[in-house]
């Protein structure tokens, strides 16, 4: 009674258990895929809105650029023909400042690098002749030009845009340039600026070169980051967006743009971690609003598995009798409900079976490689401590295919899986059935020849060797086989002893001339 009792509680445990498992491991499955695919989503979302928000930016950019050029071209226009004239050039300097917050600073420099007027607060350098980056670069191109960062004669970290004047007659005669600072308070810093989030986004501004212009660290500004992935993007002119790690190996969603007029590149970015953080609340407020619902559940489950555990319980009391004939006809006068017991043991009693071949099969898979059908070094492995624990001597051939490089490297990878499937089959073709064929990994191959001494195991080398030579491949032509022989004999030694001598034997036959089979002992 005691015995059925037990039996009757191990049982209804078990269909609870295995019933409770499987309702947990539904319920984690179904949060992880929404896990999934609201992480993905909000992924995706915030990659392409950081796009979209760093394509405004290069576009508002673009914009003022080009509304700041306009201001120096028609400027220079102006006072093509007041170069000669101090006061006019600083009326104008100061009403290209003044007439928006587009520059810091505006100077007018003449074809020899002098500072001819300035506004205000550049006063100071006038008749000083100016040798900076974005000078040099201007007075060389002649051009509409947007500089590099550099240090200027003042001291300020600045960009500097110019544009050349020429008088009426097409002569050069210097560049109207105004400059935008960098690390103080600028038109750049009011367009960007205004963009600052809490929850540890940002975005930053590259030159064309890969260097900061742009960052809500001051510190920063002039720093080269063209080793991000982003930046190197916008560098070679892309637009897009991608998860990466920043320079602080924060996890990162970026998304970039580039202005075209400029070849500067904005990047917008937001930390993943603060994107994927309403997906955990929405996984707790999930389980919160299940519990009670789960409750309830568990109880029906453990009501079920009471009912299903009774009659297994009266199940095991009648086949627990010793005497078989008279299980069998308790089985057999029991009722429809133990009819379906029954099938049940019938069917268990199969998916064993079948789980079995099953095992076998994967058991057969572990131990055999791929490409070839041959056993891999865990086969062969083994196959050795068979015929260790056996005492069986056996002959060790070990074989290498030669110059198998040149067939990958000349006749591509797929061909040298030909050569070796083709090595395989002349080597079932060349052996015993109790023989054990390894690939070793790569071009190279082992044969173990059980009962087979030195002598032995030397002519099936040299026949499996001229079977290779005299057996070409369609569109290769003939290939060869360098091996190396040894025999294990000496039951107290290692294994792994004559292994090392038919890989000293292998590596004799290579040095050899290859093409050929060397005898342990020969090396």
């Amino acid at each position: 009674m005691s015995a059925t009792f037990s039996m009757r509680i191990h049982l209804r445990g078990l269909v609870l258990a295995l019933t409770v498992f499987s309702a947990i491991a539904a319920t984690a499955n179904a949060l992880y895929a929404s896990y999934c695919v609201q992480r993905d989503q909000l992924i995706a979302n915030t990659l392409e809105s950081n796009r979209v928000y760093a394509a405004k930016l290069a576009e508002s950019a673009a914009n003022f650029l080009k509304g700041a050029q306009q201001q120096l071209r028609y400027s220079a226009q102006h006072v093509a023909d007041a170069l000669d004239s101090p006061t006019a050039l600083e009326a104008e300097a100061s009403r290209v400042q003044e007439q928006s917050d587009s520059f810091n600073s505006v100077g007018i420099v003449g074809a020899d690098g002098v500072i001819l007027a300035a506004s205000r607060n550049f006063r100071g350098f006038l008749g000083a002749r100016v040798d900076s980056p974005g000078s040099r670069a201007a007075l060389q191109a002649r051009q509409a030009l947007i500089s590099p960062p550099y240090v200027s004669i003042a001291g300020n970290l600045l960009i500097t845009l110019s544009h050349p004047i020429y008088s009426r007659d097409g002569r050069y005669r210097g560049y109207i340039a105004g400059s935008i600072h960098l690390r103080n308070e600028s038109a750049l810093q009011e367009l960007l600026g205004r963009h600052h989030y809490q929850d540890g986004s940002y975005l930053y501004v590259v030159d064309r070169d890969g260097k900061l212009i742009y960052h809500v660290d001051p510190s920063r500004l002039g720093e080269d980051v063209s080793h991000n992935p982003v930046v190197a993007a916008v560098k070679q002119g892309e637009s897009g967006a991608r998860r990466l790690l920043n320079t602080k190996d924060v996890d990162m969603l970026a998304g970039y743009a580039v202005v075209t007029s400029s070849g500067w590149g904005i990047i917008a970015q937001r930390p993943t971690a603060v994107t994927l953080e309403p997906i955990q609340e929405l996984i707790w407020a999930l389980l919160g609003y299940a519990a009670p619902l789960a409750i309830a559940f568990l109880l029906a489950i453990w009501w079920c598995a009471r009912m299903i555990s009774l009659p297994l319980a009266q199940l095991a009391t009648n086949v627990e009798h010793h005497d078989v004939a008279v299980a069998m006809q308790r089985v057999r006068s029991v009722k429809a409900w133990y009819f379906e017991a029954e099938r049940l043991k019938h069917a268990v009693i199969w998916s064993f079976t079948s789980l079995q071949e099953k095992i076998g099969k994967l058991n057969l898979a572990s131990i055999t490689d791929p490409l070839t059908g041959l056993r891999n070094r865990r086969g062969m492995q083994d196959a050795v401590e068979q015929m260790r624990a056996s005492a069986i001597r056996y002959g060790v051939i070990a074989l290498d295919i030669d110059h198998f490089k040149n067939v990958n490297d000349t006749h591509g990878h797929s061909t040298g899986d030909e050569v070796i499937r083709h090595m395989a089959q002349i080597m079932r073709e060349c052996s015993r059935p109790a023989d054990v064929l390894c690939r070793n990994g790569g071009e190279e191959f082992l044969m173990l020849l059980p009962g087979a001494g030195l002598k032995e195991a030397g002519l099936v080398a040299e026949r499996l060797r001229k079977r290779v030579e005299a057996c070409p491949m369609p569109g290769i032509g003939g290939i060869t086989v360098s091996a190396g022989v040894a025999c294990w004999q000496d039951f107290g030694a290692e294994p792994a002893q004559a292994f090392a001598e038919a890989d000293a034997a292998l590596y004799a036959a290579k040095q050899g001339g290859r093409n050929r089979v060397v005898l342990q002992g020969q090396a």
